[in-house]
């Protein structure tokens, strides 16, 4: 059975930092390319980063130059460092899993983590 679990999400000012990150089990880790994306209340579910599972990484325009996405396969975790936090970066951060080669669209992961709260406030 596949579990992705999120952490590290909380409260911070904005201009702040926060490190998420999510482990993974019952899953093949290496070969999945391990995607983070959220959801604000009221908003449809919004893809921010992606890691490939050859290591290359994709941003969201509205989190690049803040955010960096990292995974360690030995640990099976991927991690989201979030800098310069700003008010609409609150929202439910969920971490997910896909093989698939279209990476951006929540439609085509297979496997998601609960959520994880961030709220920034101004």
């Amino acid at each position: 059975q596949v579990q992705l679990v999120e952490s590290g999400g909380g409260l911070v000012q904005a201009g702040g930092s926060l490190r998420l990150s999510c482990a993974s089990s019952g899953l093949l880790f290496s070969i999945h390319h391990m995607g983070w994306f959220r959801q604000a209340p009221g908003k449809e579910r919004e893809f921010v980063a992606v890691i490939r599972s050859g290591g290359v990484t994709y941003y969201a325009d509205s989190v690049k130059g803040r955010f960096t996405i990292s995974r360690d396969n030995g640990k099976n975790t991927v991690a989201l460092q979030m800098n310069s936090l700003k008010p609409e970066d609150t929202a439910t951060y969920y971490c997910a899993a896909t093989r698939r080669f279209s990476m951006t669209n929540s439609k085509d992961y297979d496997y998601w983590g609960q959520g994880t709260q961030v709220t920034v406030s101004s």
